[in-house]
């Protein structure tokens, strides 16, 4: 495939976010697996720090400091008014109401805005750095496989403070670190990352015949064992039973985070908490696990995650992802095949889907994501955001808030979930603003030539060039084919 446009494109666009206009689809097409695989052989080239960016128990400590104090302020506010109206009872004038009658009383002024919440910073700062890496990724290939990984393991913001201040943090102390890793050891982590624990409501899971479901008669919550069998390995046609998924949870109780008072850790850090877990041997899947505390938990994701089931589940989601949404038999068994050789070697999966000819010769059917639809048009006007507020708010126009799915399944990732009329309208307008924010643009004609060159339509480069305006070009270019879809 070498000096390949068409396949330069394809390395840019399916496997990543789009050029950025300043020789990326030259160094693509000369060599477009090369291209892919040096991003993919970069040493720690999937990990995020900087500015802003905290632990997890650092970010959770904040937020229950924060709620503290909040606490207490309503707290006083309730007692001064408590003690107003005594003074009203007892025929005592408030003494808002004697400053007033005196004259002395200062005209009302507008009250302050409040500082921002510590999960609107942490939210804000997290969101930047995770699209300023995207914006600025050579390929972007790692960052999509970030993308990918993080939708399967999904958490949401929508359920709280708790989640909107730790999201990214999630996404980079579970999912980073092992995006090019092994899958159990991503499993292992995501599933004992308090995000996910929160999220999924496994702090309340106690098991009946453990001390404190003696003492307190409360049980199971079966949330975080039916989500990590049916969506994180084995699917929904993996051949578990409901048999399996009460005694999953059972193993998995105990299995929680510090809270606020900070008893036994700093706050919000992971906790196996004995007194909640389930005694005795449990048996799932076929197999009895006998293992005390955290361990048996810890066996059962390693048997999940060498399931059979798990490998064909995983490969069909990366294979629709990355290629069809009716994605080619051949690949699926390819894909699977690796995963299962390998053990779950998640850069060797990467590297198999590279190698794969059904990955560069499949139509470009698949539409962009609003994500990957708001960093492509970032890349190609050449503008990296300085600030959270256009993307948060594009995508949340677009139907894809970020780490804000609807459930724990994840954002659709089918071009019918974001080809309706309505999704297109706002694709539209969304495009507008774009053009309208760049007074100083190059020619979109030129803009063309960088991310598409040869694999540019006909049709396209008609449209863009008979444009009344430079804006009118780029809005059009923005809607095109070459970056609607990949």
């Amino acid at each position: 495939m070498a000096n390949d446009p068409k396949s330069g494109w394809t390395a840019l666009n399916r496997f990543g976010f789009g050029a950025r206009g300043d020789g990326d689809l030259a160094a693509a097409a000369a060599d477009p697996r090369g291209f892919l695989l040096a991003e993919v052989d970069q040493p720690g080239i999937a990990l995020l720090d900087g500015p802003g960016l905290a632990s997890t128990p650092s970010l959770l400590k904040a937020l229950f400091d924060e709620q503290e104090k909040r606490r207490l302020e309503r707290e006083g506010a309730d007692r001064a008014k408590i003690a107003s109206a005594l003074q009203v009872v007892q025929g005592a004038e408030p003494p808002q109401m004697q400053m007033a009658a005196t004259g002395d009383a200062a005209a009302p002024t507008q009250a302050a805005k409040p500082p921002p919440s510590v999960e609107q910073i942490a939210y804000r700062a997290e969101a930047l750095a995770r699209v300023q890496r995207a914006t600025a990724a050579r390929a972007g290939f790692v960052e999509r496989l970030v993308c990918f990984w993080s939708n399967h393991f999904c958490v949401s913001v929508a359920k709280g403070q708790f989640i909107r201040v730790s999201a990214g943090a999630f996404e980079r102390e579970a999912i980073r670190p092992h995006a090019l890793g092994r899958f159990v050891d991503m499993l292992k982590a995501v599933e004992q990352h308090p995000s996910m624990i929160f999220y999924l409501d496994n702090q309340q899971s106690i098991g009946p015949e453990s001390k404190a479901g003696l003492n307190r008669k409360r049980g199971l919550n079966e949330n975080l064992a039916r989500e990590i069998m049916e969506l994180h390995t084995l699917g929904v046609d993996g051949g578990y039973t409901q048999a399996d998924v009460t005694a999953f949870a059972r193993v998995i109780t105990g299995w929680t985070f510090v809270g606020r008072e900070g008893r036994l850790g700093p706050p919000g850090s992971p906790l196996f908490f004995a007194n909640f877990h389930e005694p005795g041997a449990q048996t799932v899947f076929g197999k009895t696990y006998s293992q005390s505390d955290r361990e048996q938990g810890l066996a059962v994701l390693d048997d999940l995650a060498r399931a059979p089931a798990t490998a064909r589940h995983i490969a069909t989601k990366f294979a629709k992802h990355f290629v069809a949404d009716d994605p080619p038999p051949a690949l699926v068994d390819r894909l699977a095949q690796n995963f299962t050789a390998t053990q779950g070697d998640l850069k060797a999966l990467a590297k198999t889907l590279i190698a794969s000819p059904e990955a560069w010769s499949a139509p470009a059917a698949k539409l962009r994501n609003p994500y990957e639809f708001l960093v492509a048009s970032a890349r190609v006007t050449g503008r990296t955001p300085v600030d959270a507020g256009p993307i948060l708010g594009g995508l949340a126009t677009l139907g894809q808030p970020l780490w804000s799915p609807a459930g724990p399944n994840g954002f659709a990732d089918t071009a019918a979930s974001w080809i309706s009329p309505e999704g297109m309208k706002a694709r539209l307008d969304i495009s507008w603003q774009i053009a309208s924010r760049i007074p100083d643009m190059a020619n979109p004609v030129d803009m063309l030539d960088k991310i598409a060159g040869a694999a540019a339509s006909t049709e396209t480069r008609q449209a863009v060039a008979r444009a009344e305006s430079k804006q009118q070009a780029l809005a059009l270019l923005l809607m095109s084919p070459e970056m609607q879809r990949r």
